[in-house]
């Protein structure tokens, strides 16, 4: 199924050549459903219990590299590869309809996208993962420099540069873990669990994990690495800037838990202050960006930067909490975020710009327009009742069982949010409306896009176990990288605080089977690795 996830959108991007150019939106949007129903299908058939990867996919493919094409899913991807899947329908058939200019290639290019992204979620090969986030790159280049807006070649110069740093450090930092892991492995190999059976000596985990993490808070972006924000954002189409705000700087956060702190336990111990430090300084900056800012696209990129900050102290809060936390703040952003730009969307085109001091009076003719957007504003906040509030809650929660001044200082940055989603709702809808402004209700074309991901955020707000539930054990998987020792002299499982654990962390997760073709569990045995 995960083969399949991954070529469909890139196969029909490619079918659309030979269609009309009026149906090829269409056929885009067929091939979006078509993917969505899988990465269903997927969640569906999720067994939560397990420890081990599901629907593994293993195939040798350079092996004189060591290199296979590795594809799994756990509770880490499995809602990723979801809120992908949908953010991506989404944002496809709000292009279809407004009939991009030359559709071949901008549906093509969405579709590249979208395979690119869910490989880097579905990737269980180190090198794999890393051409997978490299060939994001490729089609946003595009997307941005050909369909963008103002001074869209410049700002997409200005992404691709940052981006490109930081994947060719990511590079680097990749084959040096396989190259250096050889001798106790026994071979070259790019396999993420073979690696994190034999953690490299400290020294050397400390510049590969400079060199990941510069990587990550790029793609975030993250305080002091965002100089290609506020440019590509400014010049993005709106329906692209949906993936980009929305899934794209969750790849980033995700190869945290992912790889860092797995294959690099004792770099991830010793630089938790300065990541810490970092995701608490882009809370607070992009929280007061966004409240000073005029611009809603920027409103809505500045607040990115305060809700992936969260993401970051919640990740390298290395408690179980914090990273359950996380898991859950990935998918609540997107969803959350995904109706802001779309509404910035209606809004510029009633009124004629993207400035909140020429907009206001929206709701007197748009009432229903106002509900979706109130509700997507008091998420955007974290009200109480909100998964947001839930997965801020866990984050916090996990920040003050190990950083207790982090955790006091992070919290300002909820009552910052309160400040810049009200502001942006209030002079959008509210107060008077500005002469040659229209004010009308949202469409049935248009409310079939925003209304579903709404009702997504409040499902998710009745129900955020349905992630928590399913994360929780592929967290602690992926935290027990960080304890001293899960087994005693003896043979014995240890326990949580004789292993060394961090707060909340079972160290001796049960794996059971996968639901594989083959009867693996997805996982390499202990055996399979010569000590060194």
């Amino acid at each position: 199924m995960l083969t399949w996830i991954l070529v469909v959108p890139v196969a029909v991007g490619l079918i659309g050549f030979l269609l009309p150019s009026r149906i090829v939106g269409w056929w885009a949007l067929l091939g979006s459903l078509g993917s969505l129903g899988l990465a269903i299908a997927l969640v569906a058939g999720f067994d939560s219990g397990a420890v081990a990867l599901q629907d593994v996919v293993d195939h040798s493919w350079i092996p004189q590299l060591g290199v296979s094409f590795q594809l799994g899913v756990d509770g880490l991807s499995v809602f990723l590869v979801l809120t992908t899947s949908l953010l991506w329908a989404a944002a496809i058939l709000w292009s279809a309809l407004q009939y991009p200019d030359r559709p071949r290639n901008y549906f093509f290019m969405l579709g590249l996208a979208q395979t690119a992204t869910l490989g880097a979620f579905l990737a269980q090969d180190l090198l794999l993962f890393v051409l997978f986030f490299d060939l994001m790159l490729i089609p946003f280049y595009f997307l941005v420099g050909s369909w963008g807006t103002g001074d869209r070649v410049a700002a997409t110069i200005k992404m691709v540069i940052y981006t490109a740093v930081g994947s060719l450090f990511m590079l680097a930092a990749a084959i040096a873990t396989a190259v250096l892991s050889a001798h106790a492995i026994g071979g070259v190999t790019f396999s993420i669990e073979l690696l994190r059976q034999v953690p490299l000596s400290t020294g050397t985990q400390y510049w590969i994990f400079a060199l990941f993490s510069l990587a990550f808070l790029i793609k975030m972006p993250a305080f002091l690495v965002h100089g290609w924000m506020a440019d590509a954002y400014r010049a993005c189409p709106l329906p692209v800037l949906v993936l980009l705000g929305g899934v794209l700087s969750k790849v980033a956060a995700y190869g945290f838990l992912r790889i860092v702190i797995p294959l690099f336990p004792d770099a991830s111990i010793h630089f938790q202050d300065v990541l810490l430090i970092i995701g608490v300084l882009s809370i607070l900056y992009g929280s007061a960006m966004a409240f000073t800012q005029t611009n809603v696209r920027l409103i809505a990129g500045y607040s990115s930067i305060a809700q992936m900050g969260f993401i970051t102290i919640g990740i390298f809060s290395l408690s179980a909490a914090g990273g359950d936390g996380s898991v859950i703040q990935m998918v609540n952003h997107a969803l959350v975020v995904a109706p802001v730009f779309l509404i910035i969307a209606l809004l510029a085109e009633r009124t004629g710009t993207e400035d909140i001091r020429e907009m206001g009076g929206m709701a007197k003719h748009a009432p229903f327009l106002a509900i979706l957007f109130v509700i997507v504003a008091m998420a955007l906040l974290a009200i109480p009742g909100s998964a947001n509030f839930v997965g801020e809650f866990f984050i916090l929660k996990g920040v003050f069982e190990t950083k207790v001044a982090i955790a006091l200082i992070a919290s300002i940055g909820i009552a910052l949010a309160a400040f810049y989603s009200l502001r942006m709702y209030q002079r959008t809808m509210h107060n008077r409306l500005p002469e040659g402004t229209e004010s009308r209700e949202i469409s049935w074309r248009e409310a079939v896009v925003i209304v579903p991901l709404v009702a997504c955020i409040i499902g998710l707000a009745l129900y955020p176990g349905l992630i928590t539930s399913r994360g929780q054990t592929s967290v602690d998987r992926s935290l027990a990288a960080l304890c001293e020792g899960t087994y005693t002299a003896a043979g014995e499982p240890q326990s949580a605080e004789a292993a060394g654990c961090p707060p909340g962390v079972d160290p001796n997760p049960t794996p059971e089977a996968a639901t594989t073709a083959d009867g693996s569990t997805g996982y390499a045995p202990v055996e399979a690795v010569t000590a060194p």
